[in-house]
């Protein structure tokens, strides 16, 4: 190995451990205080339900675990967005689980949480998942209740989804396991089946001194909207547990007798791990985002056996496509080939770009996976379409429009890892998240904007240098490389995947070597539902 290997190496694998020291301290929700707590009052954590609900050392992916970082500063923070949501097996059966966290905010919705919600229902009526709610929530954060209450995508919109999964045949179990209180009382009783919890569990749409001042009754909560009273008098609730783990046991169960689903088929045969070392990806990928290496040398590392029989090898060489398997699921692989390349005509190419010939390349790609039946996997290390007047000449504006047609109508699932640099119009072609990929993830090396840190920072420096000089003010050489720093710096934050994974932008940030795990559960998932549109372009100029 070169000594520029090694340099990657160290810089990547400090990345990684940067991921997992933020993520250790996202796991401990509002604190150690509001976990202690929750002890005392005999109830599990959001985290330590879903570990006990989830079938023992199977694997599990969790998504959008840095919603709400370094938002609501002013309001004490949204740690994971007061809800934890996972993708695992219960019993054998893939499931989606979503669990208010009660010591953050007693589990209050913030905007973010009702966005996070709402991302975890779309996974389950795009896939077709059982999803169980494991409610504990003081409902609607009222300081912010502007941004969650009224509009389409806001807190109504979650019963809105039970309806229609419930259409749709998708199994749902709520346990009612804390408060769940007005608007958010119609969430377990809409799902198919709910229990509560003893004692711990209420449910009712107005709390006791809400009674007391809205019709003057004098009421307890555990009268109002206890287990007993929903269980033995209002019939609300179909099953009472004595415990936390009663009732996810009872969850067990009740997953358990669920019977087999519809498939959609996607091609598996028996997994094989790659020849080439995936540890070797730290070494491989640059430190800074505009060096060039070889992409197709982190695909051998991600794919079975490192085999990948690429499409259309030697045209259009800025995307490399191909089929291979993960997990040993078959897949159609669209990535950024991010070396420096050569045509036959002798002309060199940019790695990262896409010309009109790679457009065309993976347009016709996407279509050949359509009509396999083969799932689509995007690595994006991508900073847009060639400009200039022989692209523009050549029609690239149209090229790029039918790979963006291609990605948009393809009804295959996707799945999309953004590996490094994801700008502007390269992020639609390439699969960003306004094209419905089923999972979104990021690497620590990720950086999602409309252009690079260094470019945006010039363009907004020229705005705001004229603006200044035309108040009068002389911006001498050291007060313009201050503001470029100040301007650098602002955005350098918001185009780092941490930012994206706060607004789940993206489904989570993970590390690399968790890639085959992601795709392996993402298409698992995918295969609970059948496809049932045809493929499509429409109306497309060749």
């Amino acid at each position: 190995m070169d000594l520029n290997f090694n340099k990657n190496e160290d810089y990547n694998k400090l990345l990684a451990s940067d991921l997992r020291i933020k993520l250790s301290k996202i796991k401990l929700g509002g604190g150690q205080k509001g976990i202690d707590k929750l002890h005392e009052q005999g109830k599990l954590t959001a985290r330590e339900r879903i570990e006990y609900l989830l079938d023992k050392d199977s694997k599990s992916i969790e998504i959008a675990a840095f919603a709400g970082d370094e938002m609501y500063a002013d309001h004490g923070g949204c740690p994971s967005g007061g809800v934890v949501v996972k993708i695992g097996y219960i019993k054998k059966k893939q499931c989606i689980v979503v669990a208010n966290d009660a010591t953050v905010k007693a589990g209050a919705w913030f905007p973010i949480t009702g966005k996070k919600n709402l991302r975890a229902q779309e996974i389950a009526i795009e896939n077709k998942l059982p999803i169980i709610y494991l409610v504990d929530s003081a409902g609607v954060y009222l300081p912010m209740q502007d941004e969650i209450f009224p509009d389409k995508e806001h807190f109504g919109r979650i019963f809105r989804n039970n309806a229609i999964m419930s259409s749709l045949g998708i199994s749902q179990i709520a346990a009612v396991m804390g408060s769940c209180v007005a608007g958010g009382a119609y969430l377990p009783i809409m799902s198919d089946e709910a229990l509560i919890v003893d004692k711990t569990g209420s449910i009712f749409l107005a709390g006791s001194y809400l009674v007391k001042a809205a019709i003057g009754e004098t009421i307890d909560n555990e009268t109002l909207g206890g287990a007993t009273t929903h269980c033995e008098i209002s019939g609300v609730t179909d099953y009472k547990a004595k415990d936390d783990k009663d009732a996810l046991d009872k969850i067990r169960n009740i997953i358990d007798k669920i019977g087999d689903f519809d498939k959609a088929g996607f091609n598996r045969i028996s997994p094989t791990e790659p020849i080439e070392n995936p540890d070797d990806i730290f070494g491989i990928l640059p430190k800074a985002r505009n060096e060039q290496y070889d992409m197709l040398e982190i695909i051998k590392r991600l794919v079975d056996n490192s085999e990948f029989d690429q499409y259309k090898e030697g045209f259009g060489k800025t995307i490399l496509t191909g089929y291979a398997r993960i997990d040993g699921w078959a897949v159609g692989i669209v990535a950024n080939q991010r070396k420096l390349v050569k045509t036959k005509s002798g002309e060199m190419q940019f790695g990262g770009v896409i010309y009109n010939d790679s457009a065309d390349k993976a347009t016709r790609f996407i279509a050949n996976c359509n009509q396999k039946k083969i799932p689509l996997v995007f690595f994006q290390d991508v900073t847009g379409f060639m400009v200039g007047s022989k692209s523009e000449h050549g029609g690239i504006i149209k090229d790029g429009a039918k790979m963006v047609n291609a990605v948009s109508n393809s009804v295959v699932p996707k799945f999309t890892i953004i590996i490094g640099n994801s700008y502007g119009a390269g992020n639609y072609a390439m699969c960003g998240k306004a094209y419905d990929p089923r999972l979104i993830v990021a690497w620590p090396s990720a950086e999602l904007a409309v252009m690079s840190g260094n470019s945006a920072a010039q363009v907004l420096l020229q705005i705001e240098t004229a603006s200044l000089k035309k108040k009068g003010e002389t911006i001498t050489p050291e007060k313009e490389q201050e503001l470029l720093d100040k301007i650098k710096s602002r955005y350098d934050k918001q185009i780092s995947p941490y930012y994206a994974a706060a607004r789940i932008w993206t489904d989570a940030v993970i590390n690399p070597l968790d890639t085959r795990k992601w795709i392996s559960i993402g298409i698992e998932a995918a295969n609970h539902a059948p496809i049932e549109k045809k493929f499509n372009l429409g109306i497309l100029q060749v």
